[in-house]
């Protein structure tokens, strides 16, 4: 007998592993058939469904860490960046690239609907977002979105044509009343909301009546975002912690509600997700 006969493997181990293999691609096959046909992991469970893990994104995935990102940070100012539907796109996709996150972000800003409002704004480097004419009142009408922000459409219906077939889901995302109307009345990002807060003491039924006008205009710029395929809306109450627990609940927590209850009321299957700050 050959010295290595001992170790010869029987004649039935080739075919036996070969059935192995075949049976681990077939479950392979078999999964990957399954998540096609279904929705993505982070919409089915914001839905509230089961699934077979937690998913995984950040709140602000595109951003300097990323040095991809500075490659046009450095190049572009930020309205160029959010509003040239192939820079918008690029800068969303990175991070998914880069780490398969369970969700694409579409490049954009809270302040973005302003223009609508006629509120122009810019972001300088190095001191955030600025508005030229902060508000002291409420006169300006609601434009139709995609009559001043046609690039939405462009850069979200892009994405979900990018992202079909994916696992990840696109997310869209607004601020609150109470966040945008900060912003609006302070003209810049203030650690004290002094001039916000002076209207709120002296003449809080002007900040409601912003409020409300407010509350409209976010709604019908998530139901666009929506509409040019974003899957959840992200709400975003960036400014919460300038507000004691009574002012949030008079001010902010009811316009963020009557946003998330519109939504919800049109749109049952996309689900909203709700951060405030503090």
């Amino acid at each position: 007998m050959h010295a290595n006969a001992a170790h010869q493997q029987p004649a039935s181990a080739g075919p036996a592993r070969q059935m192995l293999h075949l049976r681990r691609e077939l479950r392979v096959a078999c999964r990957a058939a399954a998540i096609a046909g279904q929705d993505p992991l982070l919409l089915r469970v914001a839905r509230g469904e089961e699934a077979e893990r937690t998913p995984v994104w950040l709140m602000r995935q595109a951003g300097r860490y990323m040095a991809a990102f500075r490659q046009f940070s450095d190049k572009y100012p930020f309205r160029m960046r959010s509003e040239t539907p192939d820079i918008a796109i690029e800068l969303s996709l990175q991070p998914w690239k880069a780490y398969k996150t369970d969700g694409v972000i579409f490049f954009s800003d809270i302040l973005t609907p302003l223009p609508a409002l006629g509120i122009e704004f810019d972001v300088v480097k190095g001191k955030g977002p600025l508005i030229a004419t902060p508000i002291r009142s409420m006169e300006q009408p609601m434009a139709d979105p995609d009559s001043r922000l046609p690039f939405i459409r462009t850069i979200l219906s892009s994405l979900r044509h990018e992202l079909a077939g994916s696992e990840a889901a696109l997310l869209g995302f607004v601020g609150t009343p109470w966040t945008l109307a900060a912003y609006a009345m302070e003209g810049k990002a203030d650690k004290d909301c002094k001039e916000t807060k002076k209207i709120m003491f002296n003449s809080p039924e002007v900040l409601h009546a912003f409020l409300d006008h407010l509350t409209l205009a976010i709604t019908a710029y998530a139901s666009y975002q929506i509409e040019s395929g974003a899957q959840i809306i992200q709400l975003f109450d960036s400014w919460a912690h300038h507000l004691s627990p009574e002012q949030f609940a008079e001010f902010s927590l009811p316009y963020a509600n009557k946003v998330t209850e519109a939504l919800r009321t049109k749109y049952p299957h996309v689900p909203v997700i709700f951060h405030a700050n503090g």
